[in-house]
Order: structure tokens, then sequence, then C-alpha cells
């Protein structure tokens, strides 16, 4: 019999449950990141990220360091179906019992992409599209599970759209000045057709992140109601498949939406504002400017009035 097997449990080593000199300061965070997991949100799996921890106290039980191994156990049960709000509370006060005594609030974060089938806009095809969502939760001296969502869309600056309609007019005055009694419906059309944009205002890819702290009587995490919601108020969700009458759509719809940064944030905090699925909610609108250098930023807040963060 060699020396390794004759090893027994009882025998090995357990640095982390030794004496340090060092474990009266305590520790605000300690655990693991960026942990693979396949995870199913919405009825569809995902591969997930996730960052788990706790914190580490000097009480008379304090700890030189945590058994991290007992953390990574505990949340393979995510993966055994939904994950919803309850069972990631059940992980987090298993967490804390793992290390009774020695820990006084868990945490863990997940960070993944959900893959939704879109419809395009006129021409009856489908595509897929990626958005970032992201769930964190704290158990302890804090209670709070929150969700996040990156909703991707256009916004076509109205500033722009007004000097733009300024040209056209300017561009048309000239063109017709000499002939304004003669002018027909069909000189217009024509002209419309072939001068009728001299200037286009400018566009550009923007994106919505919504935060949204759950209410507590949340049985699941409504990542495709938000999604939806958001972009509907918004009204120029990012597209996938586009035929030529898809694009011509698109483009009524950004015609139909101007918008600045400030717009597009208070048309979320209007939409999000009653909804009773939430306590609290942060959003921030990121234009990413095709004019400028620089991106335009809004941010807004809610929250419950009872509501303590």
């Amino acid at each position: 019999m060699t020396a390794t097997s004759s090893l027994c449990p009882q025998s090995l080593a357990d640095i982390q449950s030794s004496s340090s000199e060092l474990q009266s300061i305590a520790l605000d965070w300690v655990g693991m990141e960026q942990i693979d997991l396949p995870l199913e949100f919405e009825g569809r799996q995902v591969s997930a990220k996730v960052d788990a921890g706790i914190n580490l106290l000097n009480n008379d039980m304090a700890a030189k360091g945590i058994h991290m191994s007992r953390l990574y156990m505990l949340l393979d049960s995510l993966t055994e179906g939904e994950v919803s709000p309850q069972r990631i509370r059940d992980v987090l006060n298993a967490f804390l019992s793992s290390h009774d005594g020695q820990s006084s609030e868990a945490s863990l974060t997940i960070t993944s992409e959900l893959l939704l089938s879109r419809k395009s806009l006129n021409s009856n095809h489908y595509g897929w599209k990626a958005y970032p969502v992201q769930v964190s939760a704290k158990a302890g001296q804090s209670n709070a599970i929150r969700m996040k969502v990156g909703i991707p869309y256009a916004s076509t600056c109205p500033n722009s759209a007004a000097l733009s309609r300024q040209v056209a007019q300017l561009e048309f005055r000239k063109m017709f000045s000499q002939q304004r009694e003669h002018l027909t419906a069909e000189d217009v059309i024509e002209w419309l057709g072939q001068h009728g944009l001299p200037a286009t205002p400018h566009s550009q890819r923007s994106w919505a992140w919504v935060d949204v702290e759950l209410s507590p009587d949340s049985s699941a995490f409504p990542l495709r109601y938000v999604i939806e919601l958001c972009e509907m108020a918004l009204g120029t969700a990012v597209q996938t498949v586009v035929k030529r009458s898809d694009e011509q759509a698109f483009a009524l719809a950004c015609g139909q939406n101007l918008m600045f940064c400030e717009d597009a944030a208070r048309l979320l905090f209007q939409c999000l504002e009653n909804e009773k699925l939430f306590s609290a909610f942060d959003i921030r609108v990121e234009h990413q400017e095709s004019l400028h250098a620089h991106n335009a930023v809004a941010k807004v807040s809610w929250k419950e009035k009872k509501h303590v963060a």
C-alpha cells in the first residue's frame, strides 16, 4: 500500500480552518468570479458566468478563509431547471449555512445573453437577437434581487431632422420660386423623388440599460417582458432580418420616433413606473453618436416610497 492510498479524509490538511494573526481583519467579500454554468431563463438554455461569494466576520468564530468548494457545489442546484428568485434565495442561504457564524452576507451575480427570435417589420421573416442580461442577488444583512437587461435601438436626432427639413424647404423654394402658379402635384412628387432629401438627419445605434429590483413576491425573472415593454416604448428596436420593405418600415419608425437621450430615458421611465413587479429601477440610455466623437447619456431612477435600498 502506497503512502497516498493510506490517507483518509480526516488526515487531509485544512489550511482554511487554521488560525491566523490576521483573521481579526474582517473581509467585505471573498469568493469566485467567472464560474461557467449552463442555466435556463425564459425556457432557454444560456451559457452563464457566475460570481459568488460571502463576507468574512471578525467575531469569535472568525476564520482564516472560506471553503470555496462548498459554494461552488451549492451553485450546481441552479442548473436543475428554470432559474427563479426563490432558487437563488435558497442558494444564498445555503452559502451562509455552509459558513455558519463566520459570515453574515452572501451574494451572487449571473451574467449572460438571452437569444430571442424577432420578426421582421414587414416581410414576415425571423431572425435571432442577443440581449445582455444580468441577475444579481444578496442575502443576509440586506436582501434584494435585481435584474438588468441591455436593449439596442436606433435614435434619430430631432434637431438634425428639423435642420434637414429646413434644407429641403430652401432647396424646394430655390427650384420653384419662378413657377409657383404653374406648379402641379406631379412636379412636386417628381422633385421629392429626385431631390427631396438634400440633407439627412443623423441617427445612431443606442443602448438602454434597465436595472430593476424585483418585488419580494416575484416568482420569476420577467426578462422577455421587460425587453418587449421597453422596445415598444422606444419604437425603434434594432432589427435582425431586413429586406427592402423592412428597411423602409424601419426608416418610417425612426422618423416617427425622433428622440434625444433625454426623451428615451423619460419614455422608459413612463413605461416602467407603474409596473407592480418592481420595487425600484435604474435606467441608463446611451446614444453612440454619429455626429460627435462622444456619446450622449441620460440616467433616471425610481423606487417605492416605502422601499429601503
